[in-house]
């Protein structure tokens, strides 16, 4: 076939498109469900993998031009020059194809690889990483002229500070502006930035879902001009589905960055097909109406909103040693459709599964037409067996893999599944209205009101903002107890069907793939079937309502949800 009349001019809506890779520097990777790292620190600098120059290649080809190499749980020893060496390394691979190196840096590092004391005579006990220190801020200065002295076009610093125990500016009494400015400052002579993570939290009894936009709104207009502010698309932890988070709008003197995950830590663990494209644009599409209708996420995002010339995004990378890169080859999909939506976010899914389906499959419309199919309805098929209509967090602790509804015994008490979906006698769901934590209110009028009405709350929402009566009477016709069985055994449905969407497609593609997917679906079946029948068991125990005439019914070997405990679960590998 040869083309002809080929012009196509692209530009890219958005300067910075970093993939995020939670690895660390035992080779492990954090949330990675697809092997080992693929960074081989113990034998870099001298040891360059053609690996890497694939993962170049591939980055270039869906128009991401950033790579974070570490763990946002960043150990301090990256910032040594025994591992800078190492970086600069794969710098130079990554350089002719486009693509700068950054960091994530732990804030203490000047204590915990710098052999810091601002006083010789000081004891050990009063090491600082103050950011108004003088001597602290010299340390980092003289940090950043080696890592740039090494690697010239060095992009800057990602920092996790002042959550899940990771240090930062509270620390030394100093605001979240004040710790990401002190690393800008260093960084703006060589055009280095700075991406600080929204995602702070701490113990909270009324409403975890509202601290990062009580903290982050007040220093708006407060941070460097190269500080980027990075956001969790949702405003709790990238739950399989979450209303935006409302710091999108609200902070117009502050360039945000979405952080979108592309490893699927609350989706199922790579053990699942789920093509995350329409997750992303579910978020990009959202409006804020900042400055009124059409004031998209995805214009906050590009900069053109607030007129904004420093713009980013990023995805938390699916990326590990296994010889496909994702393990389950539908990840790849969700990794394309990440560089394709930090691009252009106004493609749509269905354009980026017909691409991804082309470039990996067939160009037969045969075979295009029914996993399009499959993958446009792989998400809202896992949202309907995990946490339908807007439950959320309902997790075992600390795995984020299986049901857990029942989880009451984590460490803080906003950490538990129960504290998130509140369920009880008259119904379920957490209330977030003006009634209950005002959440709603974080969002601007048009926003807040649709959120905070009952009848006009969207029901893919209803149970992130309201608590509601397991016999309220839903627009179906149902009960809410009988829509939330629907959507659990949709859940299984939909799987079910896109096995035998699979199925039917033996033959006309390549059979290693073919029956690897075979293989994973079977597993994602099973899955499915776990969560409905725990979720449903566990919630009965609350409406004291039957389970909808024409449903199977529940294995009868789960005959209590207690038996799905934590962690001695049917199916916990």
């Amino acid at each position: 076939m040869i083309l002809k009349n080929l012009d196509i001019i692209s530009l890219p809506k958005i300067k910075l498109r970093n993939l995020d890779h939670w690895d660390n520097l035992n080779g492990t990777i954090e949330r990675g469900y697809t092997g080992f790292s693929i960074w081989n620190w113990h034998i870099l600098p001298t040891y360059i993998k053609p690996r890497y120059i694939d993962y170049a290649r591939a980055e270039a080809s869906i128009g991401i031009n950033g790579a974070v190499l570490n763990n946002v749980n960043a150990d301090p020893l990256i910032l040594t020059h025994r591992y800078l060496v190492k970086v600069a390394a794969l710098a130079n691979v990554f350089r002719p194809y486009g693509i700068r190196v950054y960091l994530c840096a732990n804030f203490d590092a000047p204590i915990k690889i710098g052999g810091f004391q601002p006083e010789a005579d000081r004891p050990l006990a009063e090491k600082t990483a103050d950011p108004f220190n003088s001597h602290v801020k010299k340390w980092w200065a003289d940090k950043v002229k080696e890592i740039y002295s090494l690697i010239p076009d060095f992009g800057g610093f990602l920092v996790k500070a002042n959550s899940e125990g990771e240090p930062g500016p509270k620390d030394y009494g100093r605001t979240q502006a004040d710790g990401a400015n002190l690393l800008a400052d260093v960084l703006k002579p060589y055009n280095g930035i700075v991406m600080w993570r929204a995602f702070v939290y701490t113990y909270n009894p009324k409403d975890r879902a509202k601290q990062a936009y009580d903290l982050f709104t007040k220093l708006d207009g407060k941070f460097a001009s190269n500080v980027l502010l990075q956001v969790k698309n949702g405003p709790l932890d990238f739950q399989p589905r979450e209303p935006f988070s409302p710091l999108f709008g609200d902070m117009p003197k502050t360039p945000l960055m979405v952080e979108f995950q592309i490893t699927m830590e609350y989706l199922g663990q790579g053990t699942s097909t789920v093509f995350l494209a329409p997750l992303f644009k579910e978020c990009l599409n959202s409006d804020t109406y900042a400055k009124g209708k059409g004031s998209t996420v995805a214009k906050v995002v590009d900069g053109s909103l607030f007129n904004h010339s420093l713009s980013g995004i990023a995805g938390v990378s699916n990326v590990g040693a296994d010889r496909d890169w994702t393990g389950n080859e539908f990840g790849q999909s969700s990794w394309y459709a990440f560089g394709r939506l930090a691009w252009n976010p106004y493609l749509t899914s269905k354009q980026i599964a017909d691409e991804w389906i082309r470039m990996t499959f067939s160009n037969d419309t045969t075979v295009i037409k029914p996993i399009e199919k499959m993958m446009l309805a792989s998400r809202e098929n896992v949202v309907n067996y995990m946490d339908p209509l807007g439950l959320n967090m309902i997790f075992a602790y600390n795995n984020h893999y299986g049901p857990g509804p029942w989880v009451d015994y984590s460490p803080h008490p906003d950490w538990n599944s129960t504290y998130y979906h509140k369920a009880d006698s008259l119904g379920v769901g957490f209330d977030r209205t003006r009634k209950g934590s005002d959440a709603v209110d974080q969002y601007f009028p048009p926003v807040a009101n649709k959120f905070n009405s009952l009848s006009e709350c969207p029901q893919k929402f209803l149970l992130w903002f309201h608590h509601v009566r397991w016999n309220y009477k839903m627009p179906s016709g149902n009960t809410l107890w009988d829509e939330i069985c629907f959507h659990y055994y949709k859940g299984v449905d939909g799987v079910r069907e896109m096995q035998k969407i699979w199925n039917s497609l033996k033959g006309k593609i390549d059979y290693e793939e073919w029956h690897s997917e075979q293989m994973y679906l079977k597993i994602q079946e099973n899955e499915a079937v776990w969560w409905r029948n725990s979720c449903v068991l566990y919630f009965q125990t609350f409406s004291h309502m039957s389970i909808p005439a024409g449903l199977e019914k529940p294995d009868k070997k789960l005959k209590y949800y207690e038996n799905l405990s934590f962690p001695n679960a049917p199916g916990w590998w």
